[in-house]
């Protein structure tokens, strides 16, 4: 078992993605520390490893609060003696539009994404640093995070600042051999449920049936087992060379996102006026770039 004898802590983790992450955590021999907001919910997922043959203990407290992330890093010295991965999966939703969303919705959502990821990150990597564990830390990222969706300014605010911070970890931790990675994976979970793009695919995958070949391989749009594989992964020693970045998965699709990088440049001698700009900003820079996910027309026989 490539994780035998490491102890992984999964934000989040009672149902969903970050169950799927915590039991192929440990189906790969990894001890589990399952975290929720809801005690029979995290008792369940707790059930579903330990059914399997896997160890896995849990903590139920919402993520966010320092005391949380010192919590999850204790417990999982407690309960097996040490911590070597950090998934933070934990997250809310409370979508709407930019005029519409209050104060509490923006703070809600930011707490926990982005919040919660630093507060157990740090609480990790003190304890990694300080007992000299070559450690994985791995933050879940979204697409909206790299491109932008409607309806989700504090979502799209919280999943770039996770790639942002992890970018920096990357930098920070790289002298004690801990490795940071944001994933970003693309998946049937109870939002998608909810989109009429998705149906057929959410329909096949509800029934236990394979999802249509446009989802898995165009999309890149699967279940969550299909990125549980990622995160074992990075969690292993395999991936030890691997730090800094944001990887895709989704489907039968993997990906590398890029960086941030110019993708045009000009210069002006005496440098750039209001005049200037109005005069020759398009000839300058090119094309614009794109924001927002981009989805290719359904094919007919998928159509809801």
């Amino acid at each position: 078992m490539s994780l035998h004898g490491k102890v992984a802590v999964v934000t989040g983790s009672g149902r969903g993605l970050g169950l799927a992450y915590a039991q192929e955590l440990a189906r790969q021999g990894a001890s589990v520390v399952i975290n929720d907001v809801d005690a029979a919910t995290a008792d369940a997922a707790v059930k579903s490893i330990t059914d399997a043959g896997g160890s896995a203990v849990a903590v139920v407290a919402p993520v966010g609060p320092t005391e949380t992330a010192e919590q999850l890093v204790q417990t999982a010295v407690d309960a097996f003696g040490r911590l070597d991965i950090l998934v933070t999966n934990a997250g809310v939703l409370r979508d709407t539009v930019l005029w519409k969303m209050s104060d509490d919705d923006f703070d809600t959502v930011i707490g926990v994404h982005l919040r919660g990821t630093f507060t157990c990150v740090r609480a990790a990597a003190t304890y990694m640093r300080a007992n000299e564990i070559a450690g994985r830390i791995i933050c879940i990222g979204s697409p909206t995070g790299q491109r932008g969706n409607f309806g989700q300014t504090n979502y799209a605010a919280a999943k770039a600042g996770i790639v942002g911070m992890v970018r920096t970890w990357a930098l920070e931790l790289k002298k004690a051999g801990i490795t940071a990675n944001a994933v970003i994976p693309v998946a049937a979970t109870a939002m998608t449920a909810t989109v009429p793009y998705f149906a057929a695919a959410v329909e096949a995958d509800e029934k236990g049936e394979a999802m249509p070949a446009f989802f898995r391989h165009d999309l890149g749009f699967g279940t969550s087992d299909d990125v549980a594989g990622l995160i074992a992964f990075l969690a292993s020693d395999a991936a030890a060379g691997i730090s800094g970045q944001a990887i895709g998965i989704g489907g039968d699709r993997l990906q590398l996102w890029s960086h941030p990088e110019a993708v045009a440049t000009a210069y002006r001698d005496g440098g750039w006026t209001y005049d200037a700009l109005v005069d020759g900003f398009t000839g300058a820079v090119g094309d614009l770039q794109s924001v927002g996910e981009r989805f290719p027309p359904l094919p007919e026989d998928l159509q809801r």
